[in-house]
């Protein structure tokens, strides 16, 4: 009996102490999760708003999305190893979707403007070859069409009276018996030669006007003048009776059937732009209508100003639509064989790189950093960075970004080692680094580009006293928080217009720091100025 009653109490008693071990030391499951997770709630465009209890973001407005703390060691290594963990639930409200990289023949559109100009080589001038009077005008008005050969003006001239003359002599001196010899007849042919070659080239008449004067043996008073091409009539400065002197421009004349178009082509599209390559051009006086030509030149200089280069394009123009000093809209497509590809949604641009979130594991992602190739409004082309078949996160990028800025310890960077192959170069804070001042200009103007995306890139600038600065503040967001920076010390407040440059010049007199800030005071700055 007494064995037995010994049995059953040590039982009871290795019951207890499972019970005591399995729960940590008498503590609840809940407790235990209690100790190492808690939930909180936050903004997913503004990670810093943290509450623990739900609403609205102070900020944007949006609904504070409930989150849960990791314990610290898993925040660690997260960070080590440069990956978000989403559960089932986060990636379904966030919208997260992968798709596949893969390669596929990507057609590069670029759009330019253009203007049409007149084909160069098909343009003529008429001028006056030597001093007169024009007597009639044959083609009396601007724009009007005439052919090869058709009569332009007739001009009077006592210098063309007397050349003429003197041919229609020595023609007539050569013509004479046959009593001559040989020598005053050679003299005599090469006299007659000259005067015709002088009407011939000095004066501009034809073959058959100085064939006309053979026959006849008379000379007109005045003479008719003709067009060298068929086309338009772009100037005529003449009017009929108005004397002109040698070397006076009476019609410019163009031949319209062929125009060219100059189009202003960004340098960064420079490289898709070849040689015979097909263009299409549409106008606004032609909706829907397009003209199809071919790139002929590309010129060799960059416009400094506008930092575009100028592209010609030659176009068939036989029915006349399209006019000289017409603004057309161009556009060239380019297919890229063979190339990989992503969505360009999946691309997160950080001002100074781009990053694509990878999917490692299911619901795992690391940030990678690419370099981007051709882009269109749907995929872009992945020149570094990726493989074929890595699984990207197409949607819900700016989510999981977020998530990454939640993982991290307070003021890292969730960007910092992207593209980094070694874990062991990712920094968890950044390091010590040694005071680099703006440089001034070449005018003795320090300008410093700030990029206002979350934050001021730089946050801190370094200048010396009595240096002119040029801030140029570039807001690439549009949350309503950095819509407007405020230098409170020296009550200035200017509103930052979403991707527009915002300049503010200021002088320091004084070491010290000059602290700047969004209007609700969230995103801040300094400007420190030393001796």
């Amino acid at each position: 009996m007494n064995a037995k009653i010994l049995i059953g109490l040590t039982i009871l008693l290795l019951a207890v102490a499972g019970v005591w071990y399995w729960t940590g030391s008498g503590k609840t499951s809940t407790q235990q999760v209690a100790e190492t997770e808690h939930e909180y709630y936050t903004c997913p465009m503004h990670p810093s708003v943290i509450s623990d209890r739900p609403g609205a973001c102070p900020v944007c407005g949006m609904a504070l999305v409930k989150k849960t703390a990791q314990q610290e060691i898993d925040s660690k290594q997260l960070a080590a190893l440069g990956a978000v963990s989403l559960s089932p639930t986060q990636r379904v409200v966030a919208n997260v979707s992968t798709v596949r990289a893969e390669r596929r023949t990507l057609v590069k559109e670029i759009s330019a403007v253009g203007v049409v100009s007149v084909a160069e080589p098909l343009q003529a001038t008429v001028a006056a070859r030597f001093r007169g009077r024009i007597e009639k005008l044959h083609v009396s008005y601007t724009g009007e069409r005439v052919a090869r050969g058709a009569p332009l003006f007739d001009l009077y001239s006592p210098d063309l009276v007397s050349a003429t003359q003197e041919y229609l002599l020595a023609l007539q001196n050569s013509g004479m018996g046959e009593g001559r010899n040989s020598t005053m007849a050679g003299l005599q042919d090469g006299l007659k030669n000259a005067a015709r070659e002088r009407l011939r080239v000095h004066f501009g008449l034809t073959e058959d006007q100085i064939q006309q004067m053979d026959q006849t043996g008379t000379a007109k008073s005045t003479t008719t003048f003709f067009s060298p091409i068929a086309g338009t009539v772009l100037q005529k400065p003449v009017m009929e009776g108005q004397y002109v002197d040698e070397g006076m421009v009476l019609y410019e004349l163009s031949d319209l059937s062929h125009v060219w178009v100059y189009l202003d082509v960004y340098e960064q599209d420079l490289r898709f732009v070849h040689l015979r390559q097909d263009v299409s051009v549409m106008a606004d006086a032609y909706p829907g209508e397009s003209f199809s030509g071919r790139v002929t030149f590309i010129d060799p200089v960059i416009n400094p100003e506008t930092r575009t280069v100028r592209v010609r394009a030659e176009f068939q123009n036989r029915s006349g639509k399209l006019k000289p000093n017409m603004y057309v809209k161009a556009n060239v497509s380019i297919p890229i064989e063979n190339a990989l590809v992503i969505p360009t949604s999946a691309i997160l641009s950080t001002g100074q790189r781009d990053v694509v979130w990878v999917e490692i594991s299911k619901d795992s992602f690391v940030p990678r950093e690419v370099m981007l190739g051709a882009k269109t409004e749907q995929f872009s082309q992945i020149v570094r960075g990726l493989s074929e078949g890595d699984m990207v996160a197409a949607t819900g990028g700016y989510l999981i970004d977020s998530e990454s800025s939640l993982q991290l310890p307070t003021g890292g960077d969730p960007h910092a080692g992207h593209g980094v192959s070694s874990p062991k170069e990712i920094r968890t804070e950044p390091a010590p680094a040694a005071v680099e001042f703006a440089k001034p200009g070449n005018n003795g103007v320090v300008t410093v580009p700030i990029l206002v995306k979350g934050k001021y890139l730089p946050e801190e600038i370094h200048v010396k006293v009595g240096e002119k600065v040029r801030l140029d503040f570039f807001r690439d967001e549009d949350a309503d928080c950095t819509n407007e920076v405020v230098f409170e010390g020296l009550q200035i407040r200017k509103r930052l217009p979403a991707r527009e440059h915002t300049i503010i010049e200021l002088t320091p007199t004084a070491t010290g720091e000059i602290p700047f800030a969004c209007g609700m005071g969230m995103v801040r700055g300094k400007l420190i100025v030393h001796k």
